[in-house]
């Protein structure tokens, strides 16, 4: 059997993360290996298949419990047990009992201190599963929000059935080997003498029930797989890869269990004119050397719309003037963020003799005293050169 690696690892994570943690990375490493995302690629396949095979042990607080404890062979009783077992699987005892057993008979030695069986009511109600789904919007769709059709699928409590597993007609009827409970007792020779340990009836897989007569509309499961197709309300002010959740219209649950959740992630495209910076816009707006020397009203666009701006006179390359107000909304509260607006004076080019000669006058007119910035690095030169010659 090829080596497992270790599920921290492949989830990126480092043993005794948070579940918070766990659902995060699973989340992103999901989306990025998914067979819809890469069609074809096999490798990308078999890892969103470790992925999910990582996940599904480490978001069980019971089978990550047995994890942490014994590592790949407390959760899977294959893992390690070849022929004659080994050391892997214990075979040196005589018993032929794995991991799982071994985990099996500390559990029920311990629960007789105060610990748990781990036993679960098989009827007992089940969330269903979130789902996970993107949408893409503008630049100004993700300021000022908008709706979205979207298309996923999910779980449904099967209607034939209405979610029994069972034909019309009949009904689901109590599991003779375990009577209900899910669960059936056994004894084993141990190293530590005979124990009975409970394990999970193979008849009913656990249920407690089993179904002589299986719906057809969904195989006897209970829940049937469909297209769903919704319009959806994307929140005004969300950003570039930020998710917002839609409470119950995930897959549904079992036994009456709550519905799950979906998830969305928003993708927002680039927009030609205006940068995003948290809630704040930014955009650059050249003007030419006059307007900046002598001021000027320019016209300046906004996410809501052009406004008008005076430049005032002398403005210096690069300045950033600020528009209160004129960001993005802030999700789900109050107020807006601020836009800024960065000026860049653009040099003419193409002149004709006119213009040049224009231009030479007026050099010939100006002084020093006209750009404060060249009389600061004169003065600062003369001084580094006189400083040189002492």
């Amino acid at each position: 059997m090829p080596e497992k690696r270790d599920y921290y690892e492949v989830l990126g994570l480092k043993k005794g993360c948070s579940d918070d943690e766990i659902k995060k990375a699973y989340r992103l490493l999901a989306k990025k290996y998914h067979p819809d995302l890469n069609p074809g690629d096999k490798d990308a396949e078999a890892k969103f298949k470790e992925v999910s095979e990582a996940y599904e042990v480490l978001s069980n607080p019971e089978k990550k419990a047995r994890y942490d404890q014994f590592g790949h062979a407390g959760v899977d009783p294959s893992y390690g047990a070849g022929a004659g077992a080994g050391a892997g699987g214990f075979g040196g005892f005589g018993g032929g009992f794995g991991f799982e057993d071994f985990g099996d008979i500390f559990d029920n030695i311990f629960s007789g201190f105060g610990g748990s069986t781990r036993t679960r009511n098989p009827s007992q109600p089940i969330r269903g599963n979130d789902i996970q789904i993107d949408v893409t919007v503008s630049f100004l769709e993700a300021a000022f929000g908008c709706k979205k059709d979207v298309s996923y699928q999910r779980l449904e409590t099967c209607t034939s059935c209405s979610g029994s597993g069972a034909a019309a007609g009949s009904s689901p009827e109590t599991c003779t080997d375990c009577g209900g409970s899910g669960r059936v007792r056994v004894s084993q020779r141990t190293p530590l003498g005979i124990i009975q340990t409970t394990k999970v009836c193979k008849k009913c897989g656990g249920k407690g029930k089993t179904i002589k007569t299986p719906c057809t509309a969904c195989n006897g499961l209970g829940r049937v797989r469909r297209t769903i197709k919704k319009t959806i309300d994307v929140p005004s002010g969300i950003n570039d890869g930020q998710s917002f959740v839609i409470r119950g219209q995930g897959d549904s649950g079992i036994n009456g269990g709550p519905a799950g959740d979906i998830t969305v992630t928003v993708s927002m495209r680039p927009h030609p004119i205006f940068e995003r910076d948290g809630f704040d816009v930014w955009c650059d707006i050249p003007i030419t050397f006059s307007q900046a020397t002598l001021g000027d009203e320019i016209t300046v666009p906004t996410i809501d719309g052009k406004v008008t701006y005076m430049v005032p006179e002398g403005t210096q390359p690069g300045t950033v003037f600020r528009l209160r107000n004129k960001g993005i909304p802030y999700v789900n509260g109050r107020g807006r963020g601020e836009q800024y607006v960065r000026v860049n004076i653009e040099v003419p080019t193409g002149l004709n003799s006119k213009q040049k000669e224009a231009l030479r006058e007026f050099e010939k007119i100006s002084s020093d005293k006209n750009y404060a910035k060249r009389r600061t690095f004169l003065d600062k030169l003369k001084s580094a050169f006189k400083d040189s010659k002492d």
